[in-house]
């Protein structure tokens, strides 16, 4: 496997991780059946990363997911800081 497949293969197991353990909003991490759940997420969450997209761009699509495509109030502090911290999976800091 190249060195960029793999390293795509670990940020797509990376971003699974952390959406399924840190930001899950309808709060099904701990159902084994549902761990699958927010991975219809993760080509767009990659595209946006490996395109060094700003917080804010990452954020407004989770906010989006949220309170939009899942209908749920939200809590947008919590996921400004969830953006934050995926931007840190491809080592990219954002103040804005």
């Amino acid at each position: 496997m190249s060195a960029y497949l793999e390293s795509a293969k670990s940020l797509h197991k990376a971003i699974h991780k952390t959406l399924i353990e840190e930001w899950d909003p309808i709060g099904v991490g701990d159902i084994l059946e549902a761990q699958d759940e927010y991975d219809s997420y993760i080509p767009e969450i990659y595209r946006m990363l490996i395109s060094r997209q700003p917080k804010h761009k990452i954020f407004e699509y989770l906010w989006w997911l949220e309170s939009e495509h899942m209908g749920l109030s939200g809590d947008r502090q919590r996921t400004e800081a969830f953006a934050e911290r995926l931007l840190n999976l491809v080592g990219i800091s954002s103040l804005n």
